[in-house]
């Protein structure tokens, strides 16, 4: 863009915020022998260095170093005056300054919340925090109170609409069952569920344990319909996943259908539980959503469609996701279902769920629908829910209005991501916006919680303007007081009157005022596919409660990911090449146009050696080939004369650089 004309402002900063390299310190710190192979092998950390990454702020610094030099070595024009880190004095009055506004707009809320947790590092976790940068995905479940005697089974649905066409219960018959007291009421849950309960705030008294094989073949009550109905062995349930106990409706649910037809055809195990085959044979689905283009069991429709023969087939989970999607949004309730006959299935769910919690046959239940996620420290993240936390209240409806707006007028490159960010918008909720550990800016008003690296990372680009100013003038972070971005920012004030109170020469305030007005709005945000969830739909929305219209983003490219021959980096594959160690080997020249060579947007870029070795084989080539023409031609003072091959290739190269100048 700068040979085309255009003044292009590209800065580099730091984020040091967070608890993974907490993680990672502490780890080191207990002797973890893996993770020190791995900065030795792979990141060729010096022994007597990695003896100081015992103290997070030095595993920090050290990649900063190598980040930097990486970037210089492969030749980015990056404007260094503008480098700082995350936990700079600096920037932590750039995020107060963010956040007061914010408390301020009322999208900072305190109450409880369901979030990702870490039981061992005690903190709730975003996708920074997770092996693998995997976003912990909450999902409201409802939890079905079936009747056991003087016991409720209470089974996790995300379709409590169903619950007319439940069937039977299925129960793991290997796994470990509980009966407790929670919350005053007998339940009879997994044992592994019982943690996950105390996590979302209900009292858990654990009375006795046995396996699931003592409730096979025993009765539950549906407390919707009043259907007696059996409890049956099922080897596929999950007793980490809801409350280990599963509403069968294989009507509706392919992976009930198949289970329930594998368990008719298998005597053997049928005799095994001392069920009654007849008893099992006479199980029949019950229809509870009218389909158009499916018959009375959608189900198995669909498992005939998809020619599935047994339980383990992965076509269960495409046919899964098309009856389920089907029924959500063509389907309606039968007469079989009382009050709700006639309703829209996408109404009836939250009508239904709303009526059963009501009248105490239900209750919600949140659980990770993208589980098992690890966090860095190697614990399983669960969901808890957390009380007397800080959100940013992303479920606002207004400020949803102004997001949708914004990203309606903005470009978005991909165009097909438009409809997927506008998606985002519409289900986000509230985001847990601080913790109680890690490195960060403690949060203006409430000193012992520290905002988060997914809140603190949104409208960093902006004090790329101010941190120019700082790193030269040395200006001192406590005169950077709200009033300076006030005016820095929105043109709040009288600069005399500022500059005065804060005691900053008011030509300086007047020039990094300028300078911010002459980049901003930002033209174009370049990130990965796995944000758009989260990290550059927040983007958006900060800059949209924060900034005045004219000042909205412009654009937001998203592209892929970098694999290596076809394959994600990941250390267990030990196929991680530092980007130093890149250009050492294959040269900073070879290894940009390696990369874009086979780059496109949204697909992941397959790097390999073989491609890196031919172009550099190549251009060293085309290299040998230039000087010695300019070798054999230096003495020659005839003027050149243009022939027409010549004319065909100049013209073909112009044609190329304008085809590249259009896209």
């Amino acid at each position: 863009m700068r040979q085309k004309g255009y003044e292009v402002l590209l800065p580099l900063g730091f984020h040091y915020t967070g608890t993974p390299i907490l993680s990672m310190a502490k780890r080191l710190k207990g002797g973890d022998e893996e993770l020190k192979r791995d900065f030795i092998s792979i990141y060729k950390v010096p022994p007597e260095v990695l003896e100081t990454f015992t103290e997070p702020i030095n595993i920090a610094k050290y990649f900063h170093y190598e980040i930097k030099q990486g970037m210089i070595e492969a030749g980015y024009s990056i404007d260094w005056r503008r480098e700082f880190t995350t936990i700079d004095p600096a920037y932590n009055r750039f995020i107060e300054w963010q956040f007061r506004r914010l408390h301020k707009l009322g999208y900072i809320t305190k109450g409880s919340h369901p979030v990702g947790w870490c039981p061992s590092c005690g903190n709730p976790v975003g996708q920074h925090d997770t092996k693998g940068d995997v976003e912990p995905e909450v999902s409201e479940f409802t939890l079905i109170k079936f009747i056991h005697g003087e016991s409720y089974l209470p089974t996790a649905t995300l379709r409590p609409e169903t619950v007319f066409g439940a069937t039977n219960i299925w129960i793991h018959p290997e796994s470990k069952y509980v009966k407790a007291r929670v919350d005053g009421e007998l339940w009879i849950v997994s044992r592994d569920s019982v943690e996950k309960l105390k996590l979302l705030g209900k009292e858990v008294n654990v009375l006795e344990e046995f396996n699931g094989e003592a409730l096979i073949g025993k009765y539950a009550l549906n407390p919707v319909t009043g259907l007696r109905i059996p409890i049956l062995p099922g080897f596929f349930v999950d007793p980490k996943a809801g409350s280990g106990v599963v509403m069968s409706v294989p009507a509706h649910a392919p992976y009930d259908y198949v289970a329930l037809e594998e368990l008719k055809r298998n005597i053997n195990l049928v005799k095994q539980y001392g069920l009654d085959l007849g008893d099992v044979e006479s199980i029949k689905p019950i229809p509870v959503i009218r389909l158009e283009e499916y018959s009375d069991i959608p189900a198995e429709d669909a498992v005939k469609r998809f020619n599935i023969k047994d339980q383990r087939d992965s076509k269960l989970e495409d046919a899964t996701a098309e009856v389920y999607g089907s029924e959500f949004h063509r389907g309606f309730m039968r007469e079989n279902t009382g009050v709700y006959s006639n309703l829209p299935v996408s109404e009836a769910r939250e009508v239904v769920k709303r009526d059963l919690v009501n009248e105490g046959k239900a209750e919600v239940m949140f659980e990770l629908i993208n589980r098992p996620i690890y966090c860095r420290c190697g614990a399983e993240i669960t969901v808890k829910v957390f009380r007397d936390q800080w959100f940013i209240n992303y479920n606002d409806e207004g400020w949803k209005t102004m997001v949708r707006e914004c990203i309606e007028g903005m470009s978005i490159i991909p165009e097909a991501l438009r409809l997927e960010f506008l998606n985002v918008v519409d289900w986000l909720r509230e985001k847990a916006c601080a913790r109680r550990s890690g490195l960060g800016t403690k949060l203006p008003w409430d000193p012992d919680w520290i905002i988060e690296s997914l809140s603190d990372s949104t409208i960093y680009m902006a004090y790329y303007i101010i941190a120019k100013y700082v790193n030269i003038y040395n200006l001192d972070p406590s005169r950077l007081k709200d009033e300076f971005f006030d005016y820095v920012f929105l043109g709040i004030g009288d600069v005399n009157n500022v500059a005065r109170e804060l005691g900053i020469d008011a030509n300086l305030l007047r020039s990094i005022r300028s300078e911010f007005l002459y980049y901003y709005p930002l033209d174009s945000r370049h990130s990965g596919r796995d944000l758009v969830w989260n990290h550059l739909t927040y983007f958006i929305f900060n800059h949209v409660a924060l900034f005045p219209r004219e000042l909205w983003p412009r654009q937001i490219v998203v592209n892929g990911s970098v694999l290596m021959m076809g394959q994600k980096m990941s250390k267990s594959m030990g196929n991680i090449i530092p980007l130093r160690d890149a250009i050492k080997e294959y040269g900073a020249d070879v290894l940009r146009m390696a990369i874009l060579s086979v780059a496109g947007l949204l697909q992941d870029v397959d790097f390999s050696p073989a491609l890196a070795k031919s172009i550099r084989e190549w251009i060293d080539g085309f290299f040998k080939e230039a000087v010695e023409l300019i070798e054999a031609y230096k003495n020659v003072r005839v003027k050149p004369r243009f022939e027409d091959i010549d004319k065909w290739m100049i013209s073909r190269l112009q044609k190329h650089v304008v085809e590249a100048s259009k896209s």
